[in-house]
C-alpha cells in the first residue's frame, strides 16, 4: 500500500529543507537607526549560518523530540526544523526589541527586515506567527539548552573567530564580577494590599464560573470587589486621621471580613466547577486552569490574613524569609542593597560576569535568597572552568567579593587577584600595580554592562512570570546580548577598516 511519505531516521539528524525565498529588503535612507539594526541583523543572521550554531540548536530539539516516537515522517521532520529555525530566531528578534508577544507579531507582520531576518518572507504570502506561537517559542528549549549554546558561541569566538566574523578572539582569560537585583513585575508589597489582590483573582474566577451557568446562591461577584476597593481607599486615608493606628486596625477588620466571605464563596464555586465542569462548554484542562487560579489564592490566603493582622493590629514584626510579597510570584525575595533609590529591592539576586569586550561570561539568577557576595566567587570560577577549561588568568570585583578564602582559591587555580580589597591601607599597597589598578579601572564599566542587561534588554521590571521562566528568560537575553555585541564589534571593525582604506585612498 503506497502511504504518500517516507519516515525519516530515528536519530537527530538535519534533513535538508527549503526556505522561503527572500525578498530583497528595500533601501532605506534618512534613518540611521534603521541601518544600523538591519546591519546588526544582518550580521547576526550571517553568524548563526556560518558559525554551525543555528544547526546545533536544531539537531538538540530534534534529539529530543524524536525520543519516545517509533515513526516520524520526513514532513513531520521538516516542519518541526522550520519551527525550531523560527523559535530562534523569533526569541533572538524579539528579545533584541525589547517586545512583548502581541507586539513583536504585530511588528513581525509590517516589517520586511524581520521577516528576512526570522525566515517568514515569502514571495507569495508571508505567514506571520501569531502571539500564542510566540509564547511557545519562547519555552521551546529548556534554560541548560540555551546556555549550552551561549558556551558554544563563546568558545567558538575564541578558538575561530573567523566563523563569528570577529575581528579578534573573545577572551576568556579576564573576567569582571558583580551582582544585582532583578526585580519581579510585583506592586509594592503592602500587607493590606495582598487582601485585595486575594478577592479580586478569587471573585474574576467566581465570574466565570457563573458565566458557564454554575451558580451558588450569593451577591453579585462586583459587589465585593467594590467593596474592598473602598476600603483600601480608606485605609489610604487613614494616615491623614488623628489616632491614625486605632483607624487603620478598624479598616483591616473590615477587610478581614470581607476577605473571609469571599473566601467561602469561592470555595464551594471551586467545588462546584469540579464536579459539574462536564455541564460547562469548558474542556477539563480549561476547568483545571481556573481551578488552579483559585487554588493558588486559597492555599494563601490564610497565611496572608495572619499575616496583616499581627502586622497592623498586633504590630509584631515577621521575618523576610516568613513574609506573603506576593501571591503570583512565590520566589521573590527581599533584597536589602542600600543602593541610592533602591535601599530595599524585591526580586531575586543575579550574578553577572563579562570580559572586556563586553561579552558575559557567566551568569546566575538565585531562586533563595542568594550567599553574600564573597560566597558567589568560588562558585562562578567553577562554572567558567567546567564550561571553557582552564582559561581564567585574572578576575576584578568589588571589595564585595573580598575574602582570605577567596585569595587562597584564586592563588591555587594561579589566576591573578584583581579584586578590591576591604582594607583602606591593603587597597593603598596594591594600588602601586600597573595590572591591579588596569583591572579595577575597567571593573568600573561592569556597572554599565549591568544597567544595560537590566534596563535595555530584560526591562523593569521583567515581566516573565514564575522563577523558572525568569531564569530561562534571563538566559535568551545574555544569548542576545552576546549576539548584539559581537554584531556591533564586527560592525565596528569593518567600517575602521573601510575609513582607512578611503584615508589611503585620499593620500
Amino acid at each position: 500500500m503506497e502511504l504518500g511519505y517516507t519516515l525519516a531516521p530515528m536519530a537527530a539528524t538535519i534533513i535538508p529543507f527549503d526556505l522561503p525565498l527572500p525578498k530583497v529588503l528595500p533601501t532605506i535612507e534618512g534613518n540611521v537607526d534603521y541601518r544600523t539594526l538591519r546591519d546588526q541583523l544582518v550580521q547576526i543572521h550571517h553568524t548563526l549560518v556560518t558559525s554551525g550554531l543555528e544547526d546545533q540548536m536544531i539537531e538538540a530539539d530534534l534529539e529530543q523530540w524524536l525520543q519516545g516516537r517509533e515513526a516520524v515522517s520526513a514532513k513531520a521532520q521538516q516542519n518541526r526544523q522550520l519551527h525550531s529555525r523560527r523559535a530562534l530566531r523569533c526569541n533572538i528578534a524579539r528579545g533584541l526589541l525589547k517586545e512583548e508577544y502581541r507586539g513583536f507579531a504585530t511588528r513581525l507582520a509590517d516589517s520586511p527586515l524581520l521577516q528576512f531576518f526570522c525566515g517568514i518572507d515569502g514571495l507569495d504570502c508571508v505567514r506571520v506567527p501569531s502571539k500564542s506561537t510566540l509564547q511557545r517559542y519562547d519555552t521551546w528549549w529548556s534554560e541548560a539548552e540555551v546556555r549550552k549554546l551561549v558556551t558554544r558561541l563563546l568558545q567558538t569566538g575564541a578558538q575561530a573567530p573567523e566563523k563569528l566574523y570577529l575581528p579578534e578572539p573573545v577572551d576568556l582569560e579576564t573576567c569582571f564580577l558583580d551582582t544585582t537585583c532583578v526585580a519581579a513585575n510585583i506592586h509594592y508589597p503592602v500587607d493590606w494590599v495582598l487582601l485585595r489582590d486575594a478577592t479580586r483573582t478569587l471573585m474574576k474566577a467566581v465570574t466565570l464560573v457563573r458565566e458557564q451557568g454554575l451558580k451558588h446562591r450569593m451577591e453579585p461577584p462586583e459587589s465585593f470587589i467594590t467593596r474592598i476597593n473602598r476600603l483600601c481607599i480608606e485605609m489610604t486615608h487613614t494616615r491623614a486621621k488623628q489616632d491614625s493606628k486605632r483607624h487603620r486596625k478598624i479598616t483591616l477588620r473590615k477587610m478581614d471580613r470581607v476577605v473571609g466571605t469571599v473566601a467561602g464563596h469561592a470555595r464551594r464555586y471551586r467545588k462546584l466547577l469540579d464536579e459539574k465542569w462536564e455541564q460547562t462548554e469548558w474542556t477539563r484542562p480549561q476547568a483545571e486552569q481556573v481551578l488552579r487560579r483559585i487554588d493558588q489564592v486559597l492555599e494563601q490566603l490564610p497565611r496572608a490574613r495572619k499575616q496583616a493582622r499581627e502586622r497592623i493590629i498586633a504590630g509584631q514584626v515577621v521575618e523576610n524569609q516568613d513574609k506573603i510579597l506576593s501571591l503570583y510570584e512565590r520566589e521573590v525575595r527581599v533584597i536589602v542593597r542600600k543602593k541610592a533609590g533602591a535601599e530595599v529591592e524585591f526580586g531575586n539576586t543575579f550574578l553577572l560576569g563579562e570580559n572586556p569586550q563586553g561579552l558575559i561570561l557567566d551568569w546566575e539568577l538565585f531562586k533563595e535568597t542568594a550567599p553574600a557576595d564573597a560566597r558567589l566567587q568560588e562558585r562562578s570560577v567553577g562554572r567558567m572552568k567546567g564550561a571553557f577549561g582552564p582559561v581564567l588568568k585574572n578576575l576584578g570585583a568589588d571589595r564585595g567579593f573580598h575574602s582570605e578564602a577567596n585569595q587562597k582559591a584564586l592563588a591555587k587555580e594561579k589566576i591573578y587577584n584583581g579584586v578590591c580589597p576591604r582594607s583602606p591601607h591593603e587597597l593603598k599597597e596594591r594600588g602601586h600595580s600597573w595590572k591591579f589598578k588596569k583591572l579595577q579601572r575597567r571593573r568600573a564599566q561592569t556597572e554599565g554592562r549591568v544597567a544595560i542587561v537590566k534596563n535595555v534588554f530584560l526591562g523593569r521590571p521583567l515581566r516573565s512570570k514564575g522563577f523558572e521562566h525568569r531564569a530561562l528568560t534571563i538566559t535568551w537575553t545574555v544569548l542576545t546580548h552576546n549576539l548584539w555585541v559581537m554584531a556591533r564589534l564586527t560592525i565596528a571593525a569593518r567600517e575602521a577598516a573601510r575609513a582607512a582604506q578611503r584615508a589611503a585612498l585620499a593620500a
